[in-house]
């Protein structure tokens, strides 16, 4: 029922999920991810507790090593898919007996894609082929490219409905959260709220944002900053 990357960007050590599914609000459920350590993507019948788990256990365990614990102590393993990569860019990937077909997992050095309950294996191929081929793009359009192919050639077999792109980089939080909860065509959407996070009032917003480079933030680095943000974009922008 879903479709999904992990990804370690190699030149800036960035970690990023993408996914989508036709289900109710996907990105509160399925990406996990901490910066410095790893991420995880658990889908088919879902179990969070396997995201919140290993990312506990990857601060001290690759990936692999991660994926045999979580699985083990499972007892619906084999309704369970989840991929996850840790801090070296390492995948591991799992694929339940009894995920609902087409379901599989593809790995590749530095990211994996997964998905489950789809109309065909060509949606990971589509996901893994443009992730490779797009390495000029920025991490978070490479993900989104990559996401959009496997929409394209088939997705999820039920339809479309919700997205979300979960990137982190340096800070305890994301870098970039953002959900399409419900839509009719929730990836194109997601490609819609990424470019509006990258207008000018946004990228001030967040390059003020409390960091561990600047504990206190740094609001007074830019004058116009607080007038920018009471006065609301136009539209247009």
């Amino acid at each position: 029922m879903t479709f999904s990357i992990v990804a370690r960007d190699p030149a800036t050590a960035m970690m990023g999920v993408a996914v989508s599914t036709r289900n109710l609000a996907v990105g509160a459920l399925v990406p996990f991810a901490r910066a410095g350590v790893g991420e995880i993507a658990t889908q088919a019948l879902t179990n969070p507790l396997l995201g919140i788990q290993g990312l506990d256990l990857l601060k001290q365990a690759t990936a692999p090593r991660v994926l045999d614990q979580l699985i083990q102590q499972d007892d619906g393993r084999h309704h369970r898919q989840l991929h996850l990569i840790d801090r070296q860019g390492t995948t591991a990937a799992w694929t339940g007996l009894e995920c609902v077909a087409w379901a599989g997992h593809l790995e590749f050095p530095g990211f994996s894609v997964a998905g489950n309950m789809l109309v065909s294996e060509a949606t990971l191929a589509a996901m893994a082929a443009s992730y490779q081929e797009n390495a000029s793009l920025s991490f978070c359009q490479r993900l989104l490219t990559a996401l959009l192919a496997g929409q394209r050639a088939g997705g999820d077999k039920r339809g479309r409905q919700s997205a979300a792109l979960y990137v982190v980089d340096q800070d305890l939080y994301a870098e970039l959260d953002l959900r399409v909860d419900d839509h009719p065509d929730p990836v194109t959407e997601l490609q819609r709220l990424y470019h509006e996070s990258q207008q000018d009032y946004y990228q001030r917003f967040r390059r003020s944002l409390p960091s561990w480079r600047h504990p206190a933030g740094r609001f007074d680095a830019d004058a116009d900053l607080i007038d920018s943000l009471v006065t609301p974009p136009s539209p247009d922008v």
